[in-house]
């Protein structure tokens, strides 16, 4: 654990230094100028002071957050407004957000959720998923919380969102929990959304949730948590079109990246996928789960997904396909290169046998499609097996590509390192050689496997220079 925490920090500071620009403090006279980049300004802004804020670690913040944003809120069609969190550790309990609205938190405030679960709202199951996560019940509302909204900032000098989720945690194994926990951020229904250049830590489960959302920017976030906390995913896009993951370092319990689109019959119906998502400069420390996992609830249909520049390090998989017999939809046209990856137990894995279903009224005709799968320039070292791959008899996983990988296997390594079922695609350069499911194409074609030139329009956002003058 000493030698995973020290990656960590080192990688950290790498992260730092190769995120995004736009944290800046100018200090003119005694007045200090914080300067950032958002894809929207605001005209009006206000600390969580001025509504009897105390960051004392102590006080409990709640109505404060929400008076201050609802005040903020009248600001909507004049220039919206932008609320200041200063430093301190600030209790809180969950608010709303609103839109037209900026969440800024200085470099050393600290959000502390509360960790009173009877003050915690109850909302119901998200339409797709049909019921909780954890209970067959509603859920905890998120700490940070917004649904029909718009133009939504939640951004920082590197400030810290703290879930303090050991308690929820210890609920969860102790089968003590009423409702599903809660998440750090949700937003949903929503559109035009960035939240960016902040530390998440000890989420009670999953940590950052766009759901049924377009236009979403995920850029210069650091998430952790302890490894064997449960189901801690970093950033789950969920039936979400057009966005943006990039320049982020996760340690987490569970997978980095969880790509999803609602569960069996309720994601069916509801029949949102997620699509056109760019996943780049990530880097993940998760030794059991996945960086990026596609799945398990896919049943609304998950396309066009592009991840490049990936780094993993201690991880179960690099790329992970989820699914199973009941679970419908389509995983499809996904796009992988530039992966760097050491010590890993898998380097590619696709489950077509995963359980866990909603209820008992899935259908089990419902059979997922999975095909245009491409892997490219990959390296691996110091890994167990190169890949198990288990598609649905009757139906076969199609058209996977791999090409340009080089795995390195470790000293105590599977004594046969690819597994493969009801697969089947073409290899070109691939380092061991795959199993007879695929068809090698020779060195020659070793830039076969497709990676779009065209850019989404969620690549072509334009930034603006923002500031808040304290003083």
């Amino acid at each position: 654990m000493e030698i995973i925490w020290g990656v960590l920090v080192c990688l950290g500071l790498f992260i730092n230094l190769r995120g995004i620009e736009g944290r800046k403090a100018r200090i003119l006279e005694e007045t200090v100028v914080l300067e950032y980049s958002a894809i929207s300004c605001r005209a009006h802004t206000a600390s969580v002071t001025d509504f009897g804020g105390v960051g004392d670690g102590q006080t409990l913040n709640t109505k404060a957050f929400q008076a201050a944003v609802d005040s903020l809120s009248k600001y909507g069609s004049d220039g919206g407004g932008q609320l200041f969190v200063p430093a301190g550790k600030w209790l809180t309990g969950s608010f709303n957000l609103t839109s037209h609205f900026t969440l800024y938190l200085h470099k050393d405030a600290v959000l502390l959720a509360s960790q009173d679960i009877k003050g915690w709202p109850v909302v119901d199951p998200l339409p797709s998923y049909g019921h909780g996560r954890d209970t067959a019940g509603g859920r905890y509302i998120s700490l940070l919380f917004g649904t029909n909204l718009t133009d939504v900032i939640v951004t920082g000098d590197n400030g810290t969102i703290d879930g303090q989720g050991a308690l929820w945690w210890q609920q969860f194994h102790g089968k003590k929990l009423k409702y599903t926990r809660p998440y750090l951020i949700e937003i949903m229904h929503s559109d035009n959304i960035q939240i960016s250049n902040l530390t998440f830590l000890n989420s009670p489960s999953w940590n950052v949730h766009p759901v049924y959302s377009s236009n979403i920017l995920i850029q210069g976030i650091t998430i952790l948590a302890p490894v064997k906390s449960p189901n801690t995913d970093g950033i789950n896009p969920d039936s979400c079109t057009n966005t943006r993951i990039e320049d982020t370092y996760i340690v987490s319990g569970d997978d980095c990246v969880a790509v999803k689109s609602g569960w069996d019959e309720y994601g069916i119906s509801y029949g949102m996928p997620t699509k056109q998502l760019i996943i780049r400069r990530l880097t993940c420390i998760s030794p059991y789960s996945a960086a990026i996992a596609l799945g398990s609830e896919m049943s609304g249909g998950i396309q066009d997904v592009r991840a490049e520049d990936i780094v993993a390090i201690n991880t179960e998989s690099g790329v992970r396909i989820k699914t199973g017999i009941g679970r419908g939809g389509y995983v499809k046209d996904i796009y992988v290169k530039g992966m760097t990856l050491q010590t890993m137990k898998w380097v590619f894995w696709m489950t077509g046998n995963y359980g866990s279903h909603a209820d008992n009224k899935w259908d089990p005709k419902a059979l997922p499609v999975v095909q245009g799968i491409n892997y490219r320039d990959v390296v691996a070292v110091n890994v167990s097996m190169a890949a198990r791959l288990e598609g649905i008899s009757g139906d076969p996983f199609t058209g996977i590509c791999m090409s340009n990988v080089t795995i390195g296997l470790a000293k105590k390594a599977k004594k046969v390192p690819w597994t493969c079922t009801d697969v089947e695609g073409l290899t070109s350069a691939v380092v061991p050689q795959p199993c007879g499911s695929f068809v090698d194409q020779g060195p020659e074609k070793i830039g076969m496997c497709e990676f779009p030139a065209k850019k989404l329009s969620i690549d072509t956002l334009e930034f603006k220079q923002c500031s808040y003058r304290m003083g």
